[in-house]
């Protein structure tokens, strides 16, 4: 299969009078796949109201089709295609947060896809804040499923470059809009009961929910072993690079010892670290995740980084730990992700 690339300038004027988009839009009204970018990921869409379409996006990722997906709208219209009702607190969050890095699972419309939802009575739909999807969805007529626009398992891409390493001879198109902003997924809510729950951490934090919408809850699952999450696009193992992964609890004289360690045994070995600490490690690659002040900067090149260890083939990553607050919770839900879980503590 041939992909056809289309570079869109995001900052371009009636994106919706852009023929790349039309083009693009024409195969996704086709049921065909087309990549495209959002303001968290690079998002892999298929008409969701279309099972064929879905099919052809989890053979393309290599998803198991038991994983939901998330729907994407370009307007409030488009909502009421996709679910049979909406909660007063859901009503809030769309207010204050759509378009933007929020996900709402609500209950689910007739028309949606069986295949989306993968046998629930919910349906997870979102609005996101890029000029490049929502004209490519309003030029497509039809609400458009897209989980992230990669292989299955790894890092989530964040540039049009990542999705084409994966996903080239997979997928029928991928319009690149440049580089994406939040960097990290968007923050799932289920918003079907009376206590808002999150269910995935992202690009919107819990203290801004509640300032909504007062009380929200979060999953168990995400700080409880043994419960399966019920987010879509959290149920298997997510944004791993090849490399062995750890998360380090201690001092940066502690890491440089664990890396020297592992190089005497013939390893090559990474560093993840942020820009204040950059020059202190000697390892075979250092790579700087934002700056360590700035929570949303280490957000936005997260998966970048990960993919770039890849690029270099390195055995094994030791990451520097980050505080869980305010946007911090996703970046450290991913890393413990990458990193199936491993922990060295000094």
């Amino acid at each position: 299969m041939e992909t056809m690339v289309w570079i869109v300038d995001k900052n371009g004027e009636q994106l919706t009078g852009c023929p790349q988009l039309k083009e693009a839009a024409i195969l996704l009204s086709h049921n065909e796949v087309v990549a495209f970018p959002t303001e968290t990921v690079y998002g892999l869409g298929g008409n969701a109201l279309v099972n064929e379409a879905i099919d052809k996006i989890y053979a393309a990722k290599g998803r198991p089709s038991d994983n939901p997906l998330i729907v994407h709208i370009s307007d409030y219209a488009q909502l009421k295609e996709v679910v049979s009702q909406v909660p007063e607190k859901a009503e809030a969050l769309i207010k204050a947060f759509w378009p933007g890095p929020l996900t709402l699972v609500l209950p689910k419309g007739k028309d949606v896809a069986d295949k989306v939802t993968a046998g629930l009575d919910t349906v997870a739909v979102r609005m996101p804040d890029h000029p490049v999807a929502l004209a490519l969805i309003e030029l497509a007529g039809v609400p458009i499923a897209a989980p992230s626009a990669n292989l299955s398992g790894k890092p989530s891409p964040t540039a049009a470059k990542h999705v084409y390493d994966d996903l080239k001879g997979r997928i029928s198109g991928l319009v690149d809009g440049g580089e994406t902003g939040v960097g990290v997924e968007s923050t799932v809510v289920d918003c079907t009961e009376e206590v808002p729950m999150i269910l995935r951490p992202g690009g919107v934090t819990k203290e801004q929910l509640e300032h909504v919408v007062g009380e929200v809850s979060v999953d168990p699952a995400l700080s409880e072993n043994g419960q399966a999450p019920r987010s879509p696009g959290v149920k298997y193992k997510h944004y791993a690079p090849k490399g062995e992964m750890y998360l380090v609890s201690g001092g940066r004289e502690f890491i440089q010892q664990l890396v020297r360690k592992e190089q005497d045994k013939g390893h090559k070995v990474g560093v993840l670290t942020t820009s204040e600490n950059e020059t202190y490690y000697k390892a075979d690659l250092v790579l700087a995740c934002g700056v360590r002040a700035d929570l949303q900067s280490v957000a936005r090149r997260l998966y970048d980084a990960l993919r770039t260890f890849d690029d270099h083939d390195v055995h094994i990553i030791f990451s520097e730990v980050f505080p869980e607050e305010g946007v911090g919770k996703a970046v450290m839900n991913r890393l413990e992700k990458a990193a199936s879980g491993n922990f060295i503590c000094q």
